[in-house]
């Protein structure tokens, strides 16, 4: 166990990323604290203003999970933008189109 464990707190890394830009942040927080008291205490609320706690989805070492979870030394929280397309919907019209996706992101 870390020094910081035995005082009662933890280190924890958040984590936002953008198509172009990421952040991650490391963050001591109490011991029981949950994901969203990770996201408030690391200041990434007001770098990113349009992060919605009530609505955004999180993970940890992306494992999805919900805000009330209890992190533990070393979780890595990770918010989640929403999908931009419904991945079903994409692959429906694929299909009506005669077309087959491909995997990976694309051509090398």
């Amino acid at each position: 166990m870390t020094e910081q464990a035995q005082a009662g707190r933890i280190k924890v890394e958040v984590l936002y990323a953008l198509p172009m830009e990421q952040t991650l942040l490391q963050v001591e927080v109490p011991q029981g604290s949950v994901v969203e008291d990770a996201i408030r205490i690391s200041g990434i609320l007001e770098k990113y203003p349009e992060i919605d706690l009530a609505n955004s989805k999180f993970g940890i070492f992306g494992k999805a999970c919900k805000g009330d979870v209890i992190l533990r030394e070393k979780d890595r929280v990770e918010i989640y933008r929403p999908l931009i397309a419904d991945p079903k919907e994409v692959r429906k019209r694929l299909a009506a189109e005669g077309k087959v996706m491909k995997k990976g992101g694309g051509e090398l």
